[in-house]
C-alpha cells in the first residue's frame, strides 16, 4: 500500500525561551545546517549562540504567533487536510524539527497499512539544510524502526509548470492593485560551500552576481541550490512578463561568521530607496508555507527598515500556503505517482 508524507521545516510549540532553546538545539546541532565537526558545532552552538538567541527568537515568534498556534504548523496543516481529499492515498503531515517529528508521521502511514512512502520534502529548491537532511533522517528511521518500508522522494520542483503557474498566478494577483518600482525575490540564503558540497561533479563554477553559476539541465546544476532560484526567477518572470529592470534576486537570513550567498536582501533592499525604488513587493519562492521568516523578517523587519530608509510602500506576498491551486497541484502529483 502506498502513501505520502508531507514534510516541512517545523517550528517550537510556543514562543517561549523555554521552548525555543530545545528547539533550535535541535536544528543548529543538525550537521546539515552547520556543517563543523561535532565539538566545534556544540562549543558554538551551545556555548555561544544558545546563550542569547532563544530569548531573541522567542520575542521573533511572539510576534508572528497565531491563537491556533505556529503559523507554519497552522498552515500546513490547512494544506494537508486539503490535500488528502484530494489525494488517492493516505497523506500525513510532519516537521524535520520539533514535537511533530518525521518518526510519527511514519509512524501514522504504517499504522494505515503503507508500506511504501513517498517523501515529499516542502522545499522547491534543493538543499543540503533542507531536502537533504530531511532524506537522511528519515532513511535513518525507517532503517532503526520501519525496515519493511519502500521509500521513494519527490526531487526539488523548482521549475516544474504547474508549481511556477501557482507562484505567477499568486504574484499576479497580490500585485494587481500594487504599481511597484522593484520586484524582490527573496530566497533563503545558505554558505557558498554547501552549493559545492552537494554538487557531485565537483565541478562547481564560480560563482557570480545576478548570474546562475551552473546551466540549466547539466549534471552540476542537479542540486545547485543557487541555479535553482535564479531559473525559478527566470521562469516566474518570463511567465508574468516581467521586464529585466523591474525585479531582482536576493538571499536572506544570513548567519555572520561566513561567506553565504549573494546579494543579501537586508542589504539591497535598505539601499533601494536612495536609488528612487520607492515602491517595493516581495516575495519568497523558497518558501511555500509562511513562517518566521517570512512574517518577521520580511513583513515586519524588512519593511521597517525599508521605510526608515525613506521607502514608501512596501507588499510582502504571502507564500503558496493552502492555496486551492497549489493543493491541487500536490495532490496531482501525489496521484501521478501512486498510479
Amino acid at each position: 500500500m502506498k502513501g505520502v508524507l508531507l514534510i516541512n521545516l517545523g517550528s517550537p510549540d510556543s514562543p517561549t525561551p523555554k521552548d525555543v532553546k530545545p528547539y533550535l538545539d535541535e536544528f543548529l546541532m543538525d550537521k546539515y545546517v552547520i556543517d563543523v565537526p561535532y565539538l566545534l558545532r556544540a562549543l558554538l552552538v551551545r556555548g555561544i549562540i544558545l546563550r542569547k538567541r532563544p530569548e531573541e527568537s522567542a520575542h521573533a515568534y511572539a510576534k508572528i504567533w497565531w491563537k491556533e498556534g505556529s503559523p507554519l504548523i497552522v498552515l500546513s496543516e490547512r494544506m494537508h487536510k486539503k490535500v488528502q481529499p484530494l489525494a488517492n492515498v493516505p497523506v500525513e503531515l510532519a516537521m524535520r524539527y520539533g514535537s511533530m517529528t518525521i518518526e510519527k508521521g511514519l509512524q501514522k502511514l504504517h499504522d494505515q497499512g503503507v508500506t511504501e512512502v513517498l517523501l515529499f520534502p516542502l522545499y522547491p529548491q534543493y538543499a543540503m539544510a533542507s531536502t537533504l537532511t530531511i532524506l537522511v533522517l528519515a532513511e535513518e528511521i525507517r532503517k532503526a524502526k520501519f525496515p519493511h518500508m519502500k521509500f521513494s522522494d519527490v526531487p526539488a520542483f523548482y521549475n516544474k509548470p504547474d508549481y511556477i503557474k501557482n507562484v505567477a498566478d499568486s504574484i499576479k494577483t497580490h500585485l494587481r492593485d500594487f504599481d511597484y518600482d522593484q520586484l524582490v525575490f527573496s530566497y533563503h540564503g545558505i554558505p557558498e560551500r554547501h552549493v559545492r558540497k552537494t554538487d557531485k561533479t565537483k565541478s562547481h563554477k564560480k560563482f557570480t552576481t545576478n548570474e546562475m553559476c551552473c546551466e540549466v539541465g547539466t549534471p552540476e546544476a542537479e542540486f545547485c541550490y543557487r541555479t535553482h532560484c535564479y531559473e525559478t526567477t527566470r521562469l516566474v518572470v518570463e511567465q508574468l512578463g516581467i521586464p529585466k529592470d523591474k525585479y531582482c534576486v536576493t538571499f536572506q537570513s544570513r548567519l555572520a561568521g561566513d561567506k553565504w550567498l549573494e546579494p543579501y536582501t537586508d542589504v539591497e533592499i535598505d539601499k533601494m530607496p536612495s536609488r528612487g525604488i520607492k515602491k517595493i513587493a516581495v516575495v519568497t519562492p523558497a518558501f511555500v508555507t509562511d513562517c518566521l521568516e517570512t512574517l518577521e523578517e520580511i513583513a515586519m523587519r524588512a519593511k521597517e527598515d525599508f521605510e526608515a530608509n525613506g521607502g514608501e510602500e512596501f507588499l510582502a506576498i504571502p507564500c503558496l500556503n493552502d492555496d486551492d491551486e497549489w493543493c491541487q497541484t500536490v495532490s496531482n502529483w501525489i496521484n501521478d505517482w501512486a498510479k
